[in-house]
């Protein structure tokens, strides 16, 4: 009797030192968390408005301009580039287009409307900010396409994409109509939309993140990217085991669907990594089984595999784990020197779920013409000032000549980059 007597003990013992040590390690995982939610929480050490200059004032040194990127700003660029704010005091601007007013669009989701941004003078920076729709359900995505007849806008929200016509007459966009219905709630409410190039122009993906971090997802439109066809009204299964690729890009020589992928969180500092991954029709991407080059989560899924009816594809590039890679955008040839032909420009939104903050700039991908991985560098940093920062730039415009516009969410601001030629 006595011998179970100890062995009792020495059980509970037991017990109580493994809850000990298991809520010990939550806790450390809770407080690194806490560190690394800094940057995304706390205020902005300096606003990064009265930083940056507006366009259109350069230094000028001894007869030469100076570029930005050489003074005393936080703001790192390339030689040769200059930065400064095309839109201010905006409220959390995520997705960016160019309207079928010639103005540049932008999505608020916060605040549930789409904006216009008016730079009527061609001086660089929006004078005016126009609403263009309102009350909508977390707008983020974001098209438009016009023909000899209309114009019409498309916005993903976050339970639906709609689609409205574009009055040239009244300059607005009206007659608002459901295409598709899409799941709400959950881990990721962002849906962000791209139509395909020819011949395939009549269809819109819809990327669609999954309802939690690591599941067996249960939503069968979740963790996937979306074909609907805008003619027919058809939804169907594009690419699956995604588990949150919020932005899209079309290669401009081979037509390729490439697209960012933020990993799953709670595993450490360093993974998993996130991906940059060119997207096939009918492909598997792994999630949540699987993560980079193809590395099985075991934490996961420690002991049973389900038998899996295709190979996952890996990652075509593995990004430093927790940067929140969003926006990204090729370069074209017009206006561009020969050395950024068809390189890639992503953004690093910045990590949440690291004990060391990471991400917060824009990265430039060095690739040839088919995509190939050539190595990388950082195009633009600085965002990150210690354990806080002045922005988190989310989407990324390229156009011909020289020219570039970032959103940002933190900062509330539209960056216009610019190369002098």
């Amino acid at each position: 009797m006595k011998k179970k007597k100890i062995l009792l003990v020495f059980v509970v013992i037991a017990v109580v030192a493994g809850i000990l040590t298991i809520g010990s390690l939550y806790v450390f995982d809770a407080l690194d968390i806490v560190r690394g939610l800094k940057p995304v929480l706390l205020k902005a050490p300096q606003d990064i408005t009265a930083v940056l200059p507006p366009a259109g004032e350069e230094i000028m040194e001894k007869e030469k301009k100076v570029e930005r990127n050489e003074t005393d700003m936080p703001l790192k660029l390339p030689e040769g580039f200059s930065i400064s704010i095309f839109a201010k005091d905006l409220v959390g601007p995520r997705v960016m287009m160019w309207g079928p007013d010639g103005n540049l669009w932008t999505s608020i989701p916060s605040q549930g409307k789409v904006v216009a941004l008016h730079d009527a003078n061609g001086d660089g920076v929006a004078e005016e900010v126009e609403i263009m729709l309102s009350g909508l359900n977390r707008p983020h995505g974001l098209a438009s396409r016009c023909d000899d007849t209309q114009c019409v806008v498309y916005v993903a929200e976050s339970d639906k994409v709609m689609m409205y016509h574009y009055n040239n007459s009244t300059l607005d966009a009206a007659r608002g109509k459901k295409i598709a219905d899409l799941p709400d709630g959950g881990r990721h409410f962002s849906r962000t939309i791209m139509f395909m190039p020819a011949p395939f122009e009549n269809i819109l993906l819809i990327s669609v993140g999954s309802s939690c971090d690591v599941c067996n997802e249960t939503n069968a439109l979740r963790a996937k990217i979306l074909a609907l066809d805008v003619t027919t009204g058809e939804v169907r299964e594009y690419a699956k085991g995604l588990r949150n690729s919020v932005f899209m890009a079309i290669h401009p020589v081979n037509g390729r669907v490439w697209a960012t992928e933020m990993g799953r969180d709670m595993l450490g500092d360093d993974l998993p990594p996130d991906e940059i991954n060119i997207i096939e029709e009918g492909g598997w991407y792994g999630w949540p089984w699987f993560y980079g080059k193809n590395i099985e989560d075991y934490n996961f899924s420690p002991y049973a595999r389900p038998s899996f009816v295709q190979e996952a594809h890996p990652s075509h590039i593995d990004i430093p784990a927790h940067s929140a890679p969003l926006g990204l955008a090729f370069f074209p040839e017009e206006g561009w020197p020969e050395e950024y032909w068809y390189n890639l420009l992503v953004a690093y939104h910045g990590s949440w779920n690291r004990s060391e903050p990471t991400g917060y700039k824009l990265v430039r991908y060095m690739l040839d013409a088919q995509g190939n991985y050539l190595g990388e560098e950082d195009f633009v940093s600085g965002w990150l000032v210690g354990d806080r920062a002045l922005g988190r730039p989310v989407d990324i415009l390229i156009q011909p000549g020289g020219v570039i516009f970032v959103s940002d969410d933190k900062a509330g601001v539209i960056y216009r980059i610019t190369h002098a030629i």
